[in-house]
């Protein structure tokens, strides 16, 4: 039977802007970083690259911390009043974006908080807690979709048998949990590692800033290229090694439990392993939701309409469609030609994975070099962030194309190549209908990813060229936080209802 090949055609011009774009952004990077040589390697460098790996290794062991007893907890307990509503709050972190998140915790623990003075929100103890809130949630999904497919038949054993708890852990869930684990350790050190708007909001000074921040404040305070290169030399050695680990180690990707009847278990019943459980699930709670009240209670009523936040409204809107479009342009054809070669699969898994493999501001570096000499900042700014929101939705995007393509492949392949379909047509007739809601879930989550990003449009962006996150920022640093608050409830507002069609539309495919 003859197989239908799709045209390579669109899958190497793809690759070529992703090289293009690596290639502007390596290249400067890498012949600053040749000319200093070792030299370049100072004490600073040597320091911000000690409070990276620290912070992010700290925020790694806390948030697996309470991430694994709570989605143990989450396991055993399947029937406890309220499990699906603590679910879905825990997909909340995952989708508010960081500066609304940092306003929340501000409100809640700062000076002037609800409960000012128990932490120093300023500092390694202000990003640790940041990162706890946004990465628990992500371990606690991640594991507890290991835990769940377990097969029933290894619950049925163990209660015929009458294993105790110590020895369910060690002998059923360990063995299921014990790569995800790792897996999700890596994805956690990865995402602190290069954390920026966290960092950049919380971190008080010199002494708490990480790679990317000095990265930041090298070209857009300083202006020293020199140390902006090396520093983001340093950090491209860091983060392509992790993310190929965590790579080996499963992917980067997040699993989502499969929507099925999950296995009954018959451990956790007693009223010891109830209470621990449950009080597990309340430190879980007295985590995540004082921060998502104070966002609301003080946001409501500190909301000023006005001619910027409706311009930051709609630039963070034309923005993110535009860089969803494009993530969509580049991720397609090389997922139509995955999911039909084996190696082209490994090419787009490594493709898809430019801006974990080279971090943001390390190509931001190298494009701030090349480019804005020669055009100037306000005239390249906004394709600047398209392209920057772009390459760092192609991981999304891709988890969620392939899988239906591959589907769509394996049932229309023959009946294509039988009538000559190809190309656009067959992406008219065939794919579109048949495959609008995978589409339309790979725009919108980069679309919800480009609207709470910081990094880009703090490197990029102007005095005239504000986004939502950006406004927020700016009314921070000129100690209007009434004003942010209610501005970062806006942008939450939006990224959840754009949460909430994605979340459905994935429930209906």
């Amino acid at each position: 039977m003859i197989a239908y090949r799709p045209s390579r055609a669109p899958g190497y011009a793809a690759l070529a802007l992703l090289g293009l774009a690596l290639a502007a952004g390596f290249l400067p990077v890498l012949r600053l970083g040749a000319e200093q040589g070792l030299s370049g390697l100072d004490p600073y460098v040597f320091r911000v690259l000690r409070f990276t790996l620290l912070q992010a290794g700290l925020s790694t062991i806390l948030s697996l911390a309470l991430g694994l007893p709570l989605a143990r907890a989450l396991a055993r307990q399947s029937a406890f009043p309220g499990r699906a509503l603590l679910l879905r709050l825990l997909n909340l972190p995952l989708a508010l974006p960081a500066i609304v998140v940092i306003i929340s915790i501000i409100e809640v623990y700062g000076a002037k908080g609800w409960l000012g003075g128990i932490f120093d929100i300023y500092g390694l103890q202000g990003i640790l807690l940041a990162h706890v809130f946004f990465n628990v949630p992500l371990a606690a999904r991640l594991i507890l979709s290991d835990l769940e497919r377990i097969p029933a038949e290894s619950w049925k054993l163990a209660a015929q048998l009458d294993l105790p708890s110590l020895a369910i852990w060690r002998l059923v869930e360990w063995p299921a949990v014990r790569s995800g684990i790792a897996g999700a350790a890596l994805l956690i050190f990865l995402l602190c590692a290069s954390s920026f708007a966290v960092v950049l909001t919380l971190g008080g000074g010199p002494r708490a800033t990480t790679l990317e921040v000095a990265i930041y404040q090298s070209l857009r305070s300083d202006f020293d290229p020199q140390r902006a290169a090396m520093l983001a030399l340093v950090q491209l050695a860091l983060c392509a090694t992790l993310a190929l680990v965590a790579q080996a180690w499963g992917g980067l990707g997040v699993s989502w439990p499969a929507l099925r009847l999950q296995p009954k278990r018959y451990d956790g019943q007693s009223a010891m392993a109830r209470l621990v459980d449950g009080g597990v699930v309340l430190l879980a709670l007295l985590l995540l939701v004082p921060p998502l009240v104070a966002l609301v209670a003080a946001g409501l009523f500190h909301i000023t309409p006005s001619a910027l936040l409706l311009r930051a409204l709609l630039t963070s809107l034309a923005l993110g469609s535009a860089s969803a479009a494009l993530a969509f342009a580049v991720t397609w054809p090389l997922a139509a030609l995955a999911v039909r070669s084996g190696a082209w699969r490994k090419i787009a898994s490594i493709a898809v994975l430019t801006s974990w493999i080279v971090p943001p501001a390390a190509l931001a570096t190298g494009w701030f070099i090349s480019l804005i000499a020669y055009a100037g900042l306000s005239g390249l700014a906004a394709f600047l962030v398209i392209a920057m929101n772009a390459l760092m939705s192609l991981p999304f995007v891709a988890r969620v194309l392939m899988p239906a393509l591959a589907q769509s492949a394996e049932a229309h392949d023959q009946l294509c190549l039988s009538l000559g379909l190809s190309g656009w047509s067959r992406f008219r007739l065939v794919e579109l209908p048949v495959m609008k809601r995978a589409i339309g879930l790979s725009l919108i989550m980069a679309l919800i990813l480009s609207l709470g990003d910081l990094t880009a449009i703090s490197l990029f962006g102007t005095q005239g060229f504000v986004t939502l996150p950006a406004l927020i920022y700016r009314q921070m640093g000129s100690y209007r936080f009434d004003e942010a608050i209610g501005t970062a409830l806006v942008l939450s507002a939006l990224v959840l209802a754009f949460s909430t069609l994605a979340e459905r539309w994935s429930d209906q495919r």
